[in-house]
């Protein structure tokens, strides 16, 4: 059985332990005792070194944790150990600010924390409610900094899971129960490392929210993460402004009459082109001369650019009288067909057949259809079919 060092001491960096078995041609470690914490309860394990080799896994089995290195060890007895600090100190950050928050929210509005997840850029809780508003989420950002600025004790216990233990959430635990007590607001059955106090946690920051089923789901970030974030937010708000040489402050109101004004912009570009459209269509029907069938029938061919460029061209032209107008873009390869209701030709039949026995497909009503073939020599059988 592995004694766990972390389960009393979360800032344990350097130690010593006796390889008791080993796995895996020298790559999987046993010890008689650890300080590295391996992935449990959605947080990821430590890395460091053991006898110098680097720690890429650390396994829960059990009785049991596994060491997982980079390369073997042949070191016989005791092996110097260290922990990989900062990650360590980042994850007890995560971690300590999610307890604060869970029992926050839970404070603050009655709703349980369903899940976490600890990721290596963010971490988020999933909390059991249809929705969250944004002075919520406010609210319990506020509540929780300033609980982080009290500097409240955090502590671990150990009791048995017989006794009355006041937890947020109930443990399914049986026998003894490790217990971590913020003081004053929460105690939480868990086995993971955590800060002494929440000072040390530094700023919590609340981001985004997404819709996960019948939970919300907030991202949250703590300590150096937040601070990095909040810096990045901030530089990136810093670009804006001086793309539009405004002051920081004005940058969102700036964006959003520029995102106007381009709204204003698209509208008359489409407008634009639907009248030269209409324009083009006129003029190719008036400049194509009728096949003895008294059919007017147009190709026009590009070789590059979204398909829906020509339908506004096709549909100008078989606006007109016993017209059927094909559309051609050679990257991506395309077709689109389009004919007069007089034109006896039922667009999205004909090019349906003729783009399946080219290997293509596609489809759409009985005047305009469109589709695509698997390369640029499928157009020509397609073609020579519509013609």
């Amino acid at each position: 059985m592995t004694d766990r060092l972390y389960y009393t001491d979360s800032y344990l960096r350097e130690f010593r332990a006796s390889i008791v078995d080993r796995a895996g041609d020298g790559c999987r470690l046993y010890l008689d005792r650890t300080a590295f914490y391996p992935t449990s309860g959605g947080q990821p394990f430590d890395t460091g070194l053991i006898a110098g080799a680097p720690v890429v896994d650390v396994v829960d089995e059990g009785d049991r944790i596994a060491h997982v290195l980079a390369e073997p060890v042949d070191a016989a007895g005791e092996a110097e150990c260290r922990i990989d600090w900062d990650r360590r100190f980042d994850h007890m950050q995560q971690h300590s600010g999610q307890h604060l928050l869970s029992a926050v929210f839970a404070e603050l509005f009655a709703l349980p924390t369903v899940s976490v997840h600890f990721g290596a850029d963010s971490a988020t809780l999933d909390l059991e409610a249809p929705s969250l508003g944004a002075d919520q989420i406010l609210d319990a950002e506020i509540r929780a900094n300033r609980l982080v600025c009290e500097n409240r004790p955090i502590s671990v216990a150990f009791a048995e899971s017989s006794a009355d233990l006041g937890l947020r959430k109930a443990s399914q635990r049986e026998g003894s129960v490790r217990i971590v007590v913020i003081d004053g607001l929460d105690r939480s059955a868990c086995g993971g490392t955590h800060v002494r106090a929440t000072g040390e946690i530094g700023p919590i920051f609340l981001r985004k929210q997404d819709k996960v089923r019948n939970s919300v789901r907030v991202e949250f970030l703590c300590g150096l993460r937040a601070f990095r974030r909040a810096r990045a937010d901030f530089q990136a708000l810093s670009q804006v402004a001086q793309v539009f040489s405004g002051l920081l402050d004005d940058a969102p109101e700036l964006v959003r009459a520029q995102s106007e004004s381009l709204r204003a912009l698209e509208k008359q570009r489409r407008a634009l082109e639907s009248e030269l459209a209409a324009f083009q269509g006129r003029d190719l029907y008036e400049r194509t001369a009728p096949d003895p069938a008294g059919l007017r029938r147009a190709v026009e061919r590009r070789a590059c650019g979204p398909l829906d460029g020509l339908r506004g061209l096709a549909q100008s032209f078989c606006s007109r009288p016993r017209a059927i107008f094909v559309g051609i873009v050679e990257e991506p390869p395309s077709l689109l067909l389009a004919t007069s209701e007089d034109s006896g030709c039922d667009a999205g039949k004909t090019l349906r057949a003729a783009l399946t026995a080219a290997g293509g497909r596609g489809g759409g009503s009985a005047r305009l259809a469109q589709g695509s073939v698997p390369s640029r020599q499928a157009i020509e059988p397609v073609l020579a079919a519509l013609q």
